[in-house]
């Protein structure tokens, strides 16, 4: 079971050299990056090759893997215990200091142009377990994300399972989507939204929408759909469009970060987090994935009598992924992050159990059987 690649990836730990194990959602095959230096790569045109891993602030350097070997394997499930039901025990302080945050960010939206600000905090647990042994419970218990393990020796090692797509990007046909509104998944009992939830992914399909208003045509919505990631429920509606003259950056530089992971209006917002969350969300609601990959694609023509009537389709293909249900492995310890938009609707006791029910998606993992 994935023999190849982790015995590979298990070398390049030892030798602290970067890589990157990734599986796309609801495929079967695990792909595997190896960068034979431990150099740091950064993206600066887009125009680059490699495996992107940027942070959440977009003014600091967004991190590139280049690889020198790639390797594909099937990944073979098999049926995998959980325990359920599993709850960091937070302390009061923990729950007191999110509660007054998401207060602030109330107060910011009822006395300023604010209109949704996300914000979230950090748990810290004692963790030694194998990170190969992890990613495999991913891949097991969140067959519908995308599950990675990512890893550089002068930056540190990720890991996390994304229900959330940036954008992928084939030639020039663009995907992306709004995600947004949180409840916890009862088993056998249908979701049902609110206001708030409603309100809040209809803020971020309306900030898509803007953003990209003079730099595509023909932008095609899908219905607002009820999506489970695990143990929540999400609303998300879907994007395509075909962009004009312009470039992957600024396509991205007007995306991210989304209201999903910072809020409305964006540079005032993320002021906002970078003052008062009190910690580093890192690379926690950034993005990562595949920049610049190319397809082959075999067609065939439908003319008879000709001989050579199958010809390669080649097209340029980058798909990026929000950094969501994420953590870091460092000295001992895995470090969670986990958040929750806050809007005019929102109640802070209910925001903080929200932050609880996320947390749920990496703790199955760290108590995985």
């Amino acid at each position: 079971m994935l023999t190849q690649i982790i015995n590979k990836a298990g070398k390049q730990l030892e030798a602290k050299l970067p890589f990157v194990l990734y599986r796309k959602p609801n495929s079967a095959i695990v792909n595997a990056g190896f960068q034979s230096t431990s150099a740091v790569f950064n993206v600066n045109s887009f125009e680059e090759k490699g495996f992107v891993f940027a942070p959440f602030n977009s003014e600091s350097p967004i991190v590139l893997l280049k690889f020198d070997d790639f390797l594909e394997e099937t990944y073979e499930f098999s049926i995998k215990a959980y325990k359920q039901g599993i709850e960091y025990p937070s302390t009061t302080e923990d729950k007191e200091e999110h509660i007054q945050l998401v207060k602030k960010a109330i107060s910011k939206i009822e006395n300023t142009n604010f209109k949704k600000v996300v914000v979230s905090r950090k748990i810290e647990l004692n963790c030694i377990k194998d990170p190969f042994l992890l990613f495999s419970s991913l891949l097991q218990k969140y067959v519908s994300a995308f599950c990675y393990l990512w890893y550089h020796p002068k930056v540190g090692m990720w890991l996390g399972a994304t229900p959330e797509i940036l954008l992928k990007l084939e030639n020039k046909r663009l995907t992306t989507m709004s995600l947004a509104g949180t409840k916890p998944y009862e088993k056998d009992k249908k979701v049902t939204w609110g206001t708030k939830e409603l309100d809040e992914q209809n803020l971020v399909t309306e900030y898509i929408t803007n953003a990209l208003e003079n730099k595509v045509d023909r932008l095609l919505y899908s219905k607002v759909e009820s999506i489970r990631a695990g143990n929540l429920w999400h609303l998300r509606t879907k994007l395509t469009a075909d962009i004009k003259n312009e470039s992957l950056k600024s396509i991205i530089q007007v995306l991210h970060p989304t209201p999903a992971v910072c809020g409305m209006p964006k540079q005032e917002t993320k002021s906002f987090i970078l003052e008062e969350e009190n910690y580093d969300r890192e690379y926690y609601t950034g993005y990562l994935g595949e920049l610049n990959f190319t397809q082959e694609n075999l067609r065939t023509t439908r003319r008879k009598n000709t001989e050579n009537n199958v010809y390669k389709a080649i097209k340029k293909v980058s798909e990026l992924y929000v950094n969501l249900r994420c953590m870091q492995l460092k000295d001992a310890k895995a470090i969670l992050y986990v958040g929750g938009g806050i809007t005019k609707d929102s109640d802070p006791e209910k925001e903080w159990k929200e932050t609880v029910n996320k947390s749920k998606t990496m703790l199955f993992i760290l108590n995985a059987t």
